[in-house]
Parts: structure tokens; C-alpha cells; sequence
């Protein structure tokens, strides 16, 4: 695995110099100096909560995996194809859940909270997420594949993720129909009123097909949040939605609407201030009556 994380970086470092020669050179402005580094320090971040989690995550999965799996896939092939989709299964479901709950979101955000879309927001990882993505992984250890087997089909699956963080890749024709493209992550990116919580796919694009959270591309993505963090303070960005929920935490409400606060939809609140993205996209369309 330390083998796999060291090429992939060479390779993550490789193309992101390559996008940022070409942009210049073709005068897109697709980098920021600020915030680049800020994408490579929450990589960083993300890192240093993945190695601090390491043992636990493999030893919960192995434990899972050899206590309580109810098959055993004994085919080489059948193994490793049924653990890419029984990964990326979990994974489209680890990933909606950061979008339709704020608590995971408080999480999740720093990853969508650059302004710009390049291959080094790739690397703006949930710094926090390794501290529970374990629990969303476990139903491929129910069924017999083991903790290092599952975390490194991840590794696969995001290095994949990583080269569909790209404005400079079109439309990728049939390629559309099953796997996740950079016009697909370009919508999941956007704060586009239409694109909020669409195309949350790691690798195949199919899951939100069946389960209605797919959006094709149609018009020109504006990247960022609905209300940018306007920082470049790496704890802040990490914190920010978590200080958010404090405030929101503190308002003379009930109890019930308190739990609301912390584990409905983004944007939630109880008089209407604030409107999560189904609310957002039904005004919009009332507006457009």
C-alpha cells in the first residue's frame, strides 16, 4: 500500500504541474497560487488522519469480515470484480450521506470549498472522514473481503476520482453511460442551484442513475459553495461548518429542531433563513413558472 501511495502521488504532482503550464499557457486561469497549497495542506491533513486511523480501520474490517461475513467469494476474479462494485456501492453511499446530513457535511465541505476545479482539488481531502468512512465500508467486509483488500480497491477507486477533477476534459461520449467524468464532477463541484447534491459517484456514474441523484451538464458550473468560506485558514476551512452548527446549536429552539440543526440537510432551518438544495431547486423552478 505505502508502494501504490508513493506513485500515485508522483503522478498526482506529475499532472497537476502539466494543468497548471497548460492553463497558463492557455490563460484560463484554472489555478491559484493560495489555493492550491491550501488543496495540498488539507491532502496533507487527510494523510495524517488516514495513518492515524490505519490500524483500526483494517482491524475493524478484518474483524467484521472474519466474524460475521455470511459468503466467501473463493474466484480470484469474482473476488476483486465484486469488491470494485461492492466498494463503490458504499462509497456513493459514504458520499451521499456527506451531502444529505450536515453533520457529515461539516466534514465533507472543505472538499467543495475551492472556488476553482483542477486536478489539486483532488487532493483537498475530508481530513476527518477517514475518523468514520470504516462504518460505510463494513458491508463489504459482511461480505468476506478483508480490510486491506477493501482500502486498497479505495486507493484505486480515487485514483480514478482524481483525473475527473478537470476542466480541461469534455464531454467523454458512451464513457457517459456507466462511468463517472469530468463532466460529471464538474457538476458535482458547482453551487449551480440545479447541480447541488448531483453526480456523487466515485467511479461508475450508474448509482445515481438508479437512485435519482444524476445531472448531466447543461450549463457553465461556478465552482465553490452556495456561501463561500472566503479563507485560506487551513483550520478554519477544516472547522468552519462545525462552528456554523455550534451557533445554529444555540438558538432558543426545541429539542427536536436542535437535532434537525445537526442531522438534516445542509441548509436546513426552522424558520425558512436558510433552504437546504431540494428547497433551493423548487424555488427555483417556481420562479421560473
Amino acid at each position: 500500500m505505502e508502494y501504490y501511495v508513493w506513485i500515485t502521488t508522483a503522478v498526482y504532482i506529475f499532472f497537476i504541474l502539466l494543468e497548471s503550464i497548460l492553463s497558463k499557457l492557455g490563460q484560463r486561469n484554472l489555478y491559484d497560487v493560495k489555493d492550491s497549497a491550501l488543496s495540498l495542506w488539507l491532502g496533507m491533513a487527510g494523510v495524517a488522519t488516514d495513518l492515524t486511523m490505519k490500524a483500526f480501520t483494517f482491524g475493524i474490517l478484518d474483524y467484521v469480515a472474519r466474524h460475521f461475513a455470511f459468503c466467501h467469494i473463493e474466484n480470484g476474479l469474482y473476488y476483486w470484480a465484486g469488491l470494485f462494485f461492492a466498494q463503490d456501492f458504499c462509497f456513493y453511499w459514504l458520499h451521499r450521506t456527506e451531502h444529505y446530513s450536515r453533520f457529515f457535511w461539516a466534514v465533507h465541505v472543505n472538499h467543495h470549498s475551492s472556488e476553482k476545479f483542477n486536478f489539486s482539488v483532488a487532493l483537498r481531502s475530508s481530513a476527518l472522514q477517514p475518523l468514520y468512512r470504516w462504518v460505510f465500508f463494513a458491508p463489504c467486509a459482511l461480505l468476506g473481503f478483508n480490510g486491506f483488500d477493501i482500502m486498497f480497491m479505495y486507493a484505486i477507486n480515487q485514483t480514478y476520482a482524481f483525473f475527473v477533477h478537470t476542466e480541461t476534459v469534455g464531454k467523454l461520449g458512451f464513457w457517459e453511460k456507466w462511468f463517472v467524468t469530468p463532466s460529471h464532477h464538474r457538476v458535482h463541484h458547482a453551487s449551480n442551484v440545479s447541480y447541488l447534491d448531483k453526480n456523487m459517484g466515485q467511479v461508475l456514474i450508474i448509482w445515481d442513475k438508479l437512485f435519482g441523484t444524476f445531472a448531466e451538464e447543461t450549463e457553465q458550473p461556478v465552482y465553490g459553495l452556495t456561501k463561500n468560506v472566503g479563507s485560506y485558514n487551513l483550520v478554519h476551512v477544516i472547522f468552519h461548518e462545525w462552528k456554523n452548527i455550534l451557533r445554529d446549536l444555540r438558538k432558543p429552539v426545541s429539542m427536536p429542531f436542535k437535532i434537525k440543526y445537526l442531522f438534516a440537510p445542509p441548509g436546513w432551518s426552522h424558520d425558512g433563513s436558510t433552504k437546504t438544495s431540494e428547497q433551493l431547486r423548487q424555488e427555483l423552478k417556481s420562479n421560473q413558472k
